[in-house]
């Protein structure tokens, strides 16, 4: 399979957890309770792996240190709580729309940091990309601008708040994005990289539990064992399809790539949920899955 197909399975994984996730949410646990739970047992399983095949637990270096505590402690951890949390806080259209920002980061910082070369041609499908999630998103933007005619979107601190945690979501996601491709290039296996991402996303989930220790005393069995779903699909499955990816593919086609995601939400969605798709909406993914099917076609990018 080609590097944009890996990411394309990680994606419809990652949007299948959510049959999992936000009932849950909504439910009664914290976003702190699930992700935290979700590292634990993210954490054993890949212990129990590296014990098994007779693996060293030398992907920890000086070299890569720095990258794995932006990919655990930012992108696995804070990131994901961070965009929960504004989800609460914020209007949620309003959070989905600074989600789009995330390639811009991760194209910016695979030119800084990884020095890869960006033609025309990738802004073009860029463009498209984005063009298309913004088309999937179309009836929840009318139903903003519908509420700032009413004079009904929320302008105090709380808000604020939220707005801020989305951007660090976004900021943390395109800085993990790109730090992972990094770690790749160096000869890192995709096991090494998914123990390395999960332990440092425990140590970044840590804190929580000291300071709430119900977190861990207060959860039910039944909630872990879907919590332990949700760690098997999205994080073991979901992360090795996409760290398979990733070392295919530069880091700002991965990041190109990876806006599939909500074209294959809303899919889940449709397929069990029932939630229909407009025209709009069916334009749009048609649009993001195309522009992202044609970075495959002779990349010009080193």
């Amino acid at each position: 399979m080609t590097g944009i197909t890996f990411i394309f399975f990680a994606c419809l994984l990652w949007a299948a957890d959510t049959l999992i996730r936000y009932p849950l949410l909504f439910g009664g646990s914290s976003a702190q309770q699930i992700v935290l739970f979700e590292h634990l047992i993210l954490v054993a399983v890949l212990f129990g792996i590296f014990l098994f095949k007779r693996r060293k637990f030398n992907f920890i270096s000086r070299q890569t240190f720095i990258p794995f505590l932006v990919i655990g402690f930012f992108g696995s951890a804070l990131g994901t709580l961070a965009f929960t949390e504004a989800f609460y806080l914020s209007n949620p259209t309003v959070v989905i729309l600074l989600q789009k920002l995330q390639p811009l980061v991760a194209v910016t910082l695979a030119c800084v940091l990884l020095k890869e070369k960006i033609d025309s041609r990738f802004f073009l499908w860029l463009g498209l990309a984005i063009l298309g999630s913004l088309l999937l998103i179309w009836p929840d933007f009318q139903t903003l601008l519908a509420s700032f005619k009413e004079g009904d979107i929320q302008h105090g601190q709380q808000a604020l708040w939220g707005y801020g945690l989305a951007l660090f979501a976004v900021v943390s996601w395109g800085s993990a994005t790109v730090f992972g491709k990094k770690l790749s290039t160096q000869g890192l296996s995709s096991l090494d990289l998914m123990a390395g991402r999960f332990s440092f996303g425990l140590l970044g989930m840590l804190p929580f539990a000291f300071m709430a220790p119900s977190l861990i005393t207060s959860i039910e069995l039944s909630v872990l064992q879907k919590i332990a779903m949700l760690a098997l699909l999205s994080g073991v499955l979901g992360m090795y399809f996409y760290y398979q990816g990733l070392k295919r593919i530069p880091a700002h086609w991965a990041t190109l790539a990876e806006m599939f995601f909500p074209v294959a939400a809303i899919l889940i969605n449709w397929l069990f949920l029932n939630v229909q798709m407009t025209q709009i909406q069916l334009l749009g993914a048609v649009t993001l899955v195309a522009a992202s099917t044609m970075v495959q076609r002779k990349p010009s990018v080193t």
